[in-house]
């Protein structure tokens, strides 16, 4: 498993070790990380790390101090190396000195462009994990330089003008290649839009020493093999539990085949269909139960899947939601749902809206929920005392008990989980609908919901990597890989 933790857990564990270190020790571990990067980075590109070109851009702090002792490394190499200074009156004193001593050099601003166009590798040391906002007006030139240009870039830390707590861009930052980071992720690494922005991601061990409990977490094959349902020896349908899904509608059949389909692949007995489309799912598959009389007459379930396709019938929705077992939310159910009734509720709640789904909910622009996802499902979780799975290019699932730093929630640190899985492919339509019966067919299985949730996103990630490979796909075609996705998760 993959953990982040906040910048303040961070410095907390760096003051901590740095106490019992020698001076410069700590600096000097995550220097020798980012430089042996640097080295294997210019052996691809430029065949080596001498003759290399090599700039840095470099701002106030440690942050420039571990790019200028980075640079001294590859300038002793034989590697050209120009520091360009943002503000060269707080340079790294050390970290200047140790660049001259190995034959760097340093310059400010004024002719950085054109040190850019001709580098082949940049390191960005402009801002720290503490930087707020986008870059400065003197760092934006230099950072579009870089863009534009054939060099490589590397980010020391994460990506300068993103925000490391929570992955939000408000204005301009650098596109890196490549982030060496230092101790743990940090949650803009994993978090879109600042993910966008990080490139490839390598950690470098410094020594840290790290509470249990982190702000944000990545399953991965391991993590979710051991939470998929495996029938035992006495096991039969009803044991191993039953899905209801509730989904579809005249005009949207489709909704509820493709709810079901996803169902069947989720380790749940049976699925149990109510709702109008029973004739296409009983064509699609006969293996389905089926019923006209809504959830509350459809006989025994362990978990319900209310909304994808519900058109405006709002009745199958309330109904689900009075009954004492899991619910799951999503599409036109996350509209229809009474919000009063979804707090009430004792039993487990799964709620899987789109950013589009999540801004209705919580009142604001699409924007404001991709631009702040974190945040987004972290509010989203406390306000309606559920766990939420906010689907998207970086998919969150948060439970109600969230980081209490985030302002919602009981006061107990729970990790948001962010799923490291999927392809751009996988936005078409359906898609979701695959997604909510799977992830309530683990639900009926018997996972907690933070846990459903994040095994559904997974498999459904990695199925649609296996279904698309690289070229189009449709919803079904993600729904006929669940099983491989399965298959690969448990062998490891």
């Amino acid at each position: 498993m993959r953990t982040a933790y906040s910048v303040e857990t961070v410095r907390a564990a760096e003051r901590e070790l740095m106490a019992r270190l020698p001076e410069g020790a700590l600096m000097q571990r995550a220097v020798a990380g980012l430089a042996a990067a640097c080295t294997e980075l210019l052996g691809r590109t430029h065949g080596g790390v001498y003759g290399g070109r090599v700039v840095l851009l470099v701002g106030s702090g440690d942050n420039g101090g571990d790019a200028l002792h980075a640079g001294a490394r590859l300038a002793r190499r034989g590697a050209g190396v120009t520091a360009v200074l943002l503000a060269p009156e707080r340079a790294h004193v050390a970290g200047l000195a140790a660049l001259r001593r190995a034959g760097g050099r340093a310059v400010g601003t004024g002719g950085g462009e054109a040190l850019i166009r001709r580098a082949d590798l940049v390191v960005d040391g402009i801002v720290g994990i503490g930087g707020k906002g986008g870059l400065r007006p003197d760092a934006v030139p230099l950072a579009e330089a870089a863009e534009r240009s054939r060099a490589a870039i590397v980010a020391v830390d994460l990506p300068s003008g993103v925000d490391a707590d929570t992955g939000e861009v408000r204005g301009t930052a650098l596109r890196a290649d490549l982030t060496v980071t230092f101790g743990t992720h940090k949650p803009g690494l994993l978090v879109d839009p600042a993910r966008e922005y990080a490139g490839s991601v390598r950690l470098v061990d410094i020594g840290l020493e790290l509470p249990a409990e982190p702000v944000l977490e990545a399953l991965q094959h391991a993590d979710v093999a051991r939470l998929l349902p495996v029938p035992g020896a006495e096991s039969d349908k009803y044991r191993r539990g039953v899905v209801g899904v509730a989904a579809g509608s005249a005009r949207y059949p489709g909704a509820a085949v493709l709810a079901v389909s996803g169902a069947l692949r989720g380790g749940a007995g049976a699925v149990r269909y109510v709702g109008p489309a029973a004739r296409d799912v009983i064509a699609r598959f006969p293996e389905t139960l089926v019923s006209d009389r809504g959830p509350k007459h459809a006989g025994r379930v362990q978990a319900w899947v209310v909304g994808p396709g519900a058109g405006d019938d709002a009745g199958p929705v309330a109904e689900a939601l009075a009954a004492d077992v899991p619910v799951l939310i999503d599409a036109d159910g996350l509209r229809l749902a009474d919000a009063s009734a979804v707090r009430a509720r004792r039993a487990p709640t799964l709620m899987t809206p789109h950013a589009g789904e999540a801004a209705a909910l919580l009142g604001v622009e699409r924007e404001e929920v991709e631009g702040g996802r974190l945040a987004a499902v972290r509010e989203l979780a406390g306000r309606y005392r559920a766990t939420v799975l906010l689907k998207g290019s970086t998919t969150l699932v948060a439970d109600p008990r969230v980081d209490p730093g985030a302002g919602t929630g009981d006061g107990t640190a729970t990790a948001v989980r962010v799923n490291p899985t999927g392809t751009s492919w996988l936005a078409t339509a359906g898609s979701g609908d695959v997604l909510s019966g799977l992830a309530g067919s683990l639900l009926a299985a018997g996972l907690p919901p933070l846990d459903a949730g994040s095994a559904a996103a997974y498999l459904h990630g990695l199925a649609g990597r296996c279904a698309a490979d690289g070229a189009p796909v449709g919803a079904h075609d993600v729904a006929e890989a669940l099983p491989e996705a399965w298959r690969d998760v448990v062998r490891g």
